[in-house]
């Protein structure tokens, strides 16, 4: 039987300017269970358990940790009380050893000397004990995404975690890695381990949980038994509302064709033998979403950014509405009918010491309405923001707030905002729900359908692999910078999941 208060959570409130991320939050965690929080980016999840591992330090309320006062909350003292966290991107040295990374920071039996093989043997029994397989002398760089997730697990169990916490944790991994993950935390959990799983999938959450808790703006809304709710149920807690998750898709009518890449390649400049993007030619048409399925960082960022003119491809051709656009540069795409939203939302979409009203006028700032006489029109630029923000429920104090202030999902509002507002003939879209809560992914979903039925051309790439089945026309699915398969709707998720892992290829044709 668990047991209840192993981790109490009371009255926590944190504010960062602008914003209260928790808002009086309490919070029971029991021992032995594995407790989803789940809620959109913004909504308090992460900083929640930033605190607990004390990257922050709350405002005001306190923590109980099996009864006791937990104070001086610091990543150092949360792991002497047995708290390992995981982040959603991985804090382990590429050119170290697994051995070497897991004993980083680790105190010698007998220094100076470093004794790497009493190291070895200790890490083996814990790795033993949870039925983790590893191979200690292989570089991080040479091994899986996956397997690197199972290092940063091994690593918080051999420093003394009971429990653990894991922050968006199936982002980078294929459905196949997904699924591993899964069985090991299960395992973990039946041998006494307490996770916290931090999540916005619902399929994710009703899967690998016990007792799930909604989070929204800040304010926890309910704790519910994985037995006792549904999607459905949870969908309404995190949105306030009921959320359409399914809606009629008409077959695409595919006009002219707008968009061909040509065997485009880009070498890495810093290894000249290795290649980021190879050979990749594919073609979209008019009212058609091509969707472009793969793990993170395996090329689908390089070859968006060449397309879009930020990068030049070591070789091969990019047309746009019959013309060479291969070294034009972004503004002169822009003013061609293109539209981005990248997937690098801090460095690439916004200017983050910019307001909310500025940053909705990036790219166009210089046209009319916007400028007349070489001047802003502060009026007309300040209407457009107020719609803007209004229109896509941008969660802001105002208008004139630094975009930095604003949360990763309503930063992501504002851009998909102001490129939707533009006259687009061809968007290219990374990740546009990536942070979203169910109600706004339903919305951008819908945005993308209404774009597509005007006639407009989209390639979406994402790493969602259940959005790039259920608004793709044509999926083509990227492996180490290639397209090595061709899928759509119907194409089952093991298969595409193999694709992904690279361990099936198929001839893909233009």
């Amino acid at each position: 039987m668990p047991e209840a208060n192993y981790l109490s959570f009371k009255s926590i409130r944190k504010t960062f300017p602008g914003i209260v991320a928790l808002d009086n939050v309490d919070l029971e965690i029991y021992r032995g269970q594995i407790h989803a929080l789940l809620g959109e980016n913004g909504a308090g999840k992460s900083t929640l358990m930033n605190i607990l591992y004390g990257l922050y330090h709350q405002d005001s309320g306190d923590i109980y940790l099996d009864g006791k006062l937990y104070e001086h909350n610091n990543p150092k003292n949360a792991i002497l009380h047995g708290i390992g966290m995981i982040h959603q991107h991985f804090m382990l040295i590429p050119n170290f050893t697994v051995l070497e990374n897991l004993i980083l920071g680790q105190a010698s039996p007998k220094p100076p000397n470093l004794e790497k093989e009493y190291f070895r043997k200790e890490i083996l029994k814990v790795a033993e004990k949870f039925g983790i397989t590893v191979d200690l002398d292989l570089l991080v760089e040479e091994i899986s995404v996956g397997m690197q997730q199972k290092i940063e697990i091994l690593k918080a169990l051999y420093k003394g975690a009971k429990l653990l916490i894991l922050d968006e944790p199936t982002s980078v991994l294929t459905p196949q890695e997904s699924q591993e993950l899964f069985k090991m935390l299960d395992d973990l959990n039946k041998k006494g381990t307490t996770i916290i799983f931090i999540s916005h999938k619902l399929n994710e959450v009703m899967q690998i949980s016990d007792r799930i808790s909604v989070l929204r703006d800040g304010k926890l809304i309910s704790t519910v038994n994985k037995t006792e709710t549904t999607p459905q149920e949870l969908s309404k807690l995190m949105v306030g509302r009921d959320v359409v998750a399914d809606y009629k898709k008409e077959p695409s009518n595919c006009g002219k064709e707008v968009l061909f890449a040509e065997n485009i390649s880009l070498v890495d400049h810093h290894n000249r033998e290795r290649h980021l993007v190879k050979n990749v030619s594919f073609k979209v048409c008019q009212g058609e979403i091509v969707g472009i399925a793969g793990v993170d960082e395996n090329g689908q960022k390089e070859l968006a950014e060449i397309i879009c003119g930020l990068r030049k491809p070591t070789s091969g051709h990019i047309h746009l509405l019959d013309k060479d656009v291969t070294n034009s540069t972004t503004r002169q795409l822009i003013e061609m009918g293109l539209s981005y939203i990248p997937s690098d939302r801090r460095h690439q979409g916004l200017v983050m010491d910019f307001s909310v009203a500025e940053n909705t006028i990036l790219e166009t700032h210089y046209q009319k309405p916007f400028t007349k006489w070489f001047s802003l029109q502060k009026n007309v630029i300040n209407k457009f923001a107020n719609d803007l923000v209004k229109e896509y429920d941008v969660r802001t104090p105002g208008i004139n707030v630094p975009v930095k202030n604003l949360s990763g999902g309503n930063q992501q509002k504002v851009i998909i905002g102001r490129e939707f507002s533009k006259n687009t003939q061809f968007l290219m879209v990374m990740q546009p729900t990536w942070g979203l809560d169910v109600g706004a992914i339903e919305y951008v979903h819908h945005k993308l359908m209404e774009a597509r039925a005007k006639g407009v051309t989209i390639l979406l790439i994402s790493t969602d692999l259940e959005e790039v089945r259920k608004l793709s026309d044509r999926i083509l699915v990227m492996y180490e910078g290639e397209i090595v398969g061709q899928a759509d709707y119907y194409t089952s998720v093991e298969e595409i999941g193999l694709m992904m892992a690279g361990s099936k290829k198929q001839n893909v044709h233009p």
